[in-house]
């Protein structure tokens, strides 16, 4: 019997996608770019997005490259479609700049406290 989970739903999803990635003989940048494209199509919430961010960070994918995804899907997905996900994107972004500064904070914090407290 599989062991409980604080975090059932993610840790599934979690690994759906690394099935799915092992399972995929693209790249790494074309992996996440059809991803953003299908996320697109599918009117996906900034959440969707955001599980994207790092790997896309580690893909080195450039903004030009996603821009130029949601170029060449608008045709098919429609204007509302990709505005839309400029807008989920851009949210996802800034929460995911939000937490990396709030981390990087708490590093900071915890650095001072320790030369203070040695």
């Amino acid at each position: 019997m599989a062991t409980a989970s604080e975090a059932p739903v993610l840790d599934t999803l979690a690994a759906m996608t690394m099935d799915s990635v092992e399972r995929c003989r693209m790249d790494e940048s074309a992996l996440i770019l059809t991803r953003i494209a299908a996320l697109a199509a599918m009117d996906a919430p900034a959440i969707s997005y955001l599980a994207h961010v790092d790997p896309a960070v580690k893909a080195n994918l450039t903004l030009e490259q996603v821009q130029d995804v949601l170029v060449a899907i608008a045709p098919v997905v429609g204007t509302a479609r990709v505005m839309a996900a400029a807008a989920h994107i851009t949210e996802a972004l800034g929460f995911a700049v939000a937490v990396a500064e709030s981390d990087a904070q708490a590093i900071a914090t915890a650095e001072a406290q320790s030369r203070g407290g040695s």
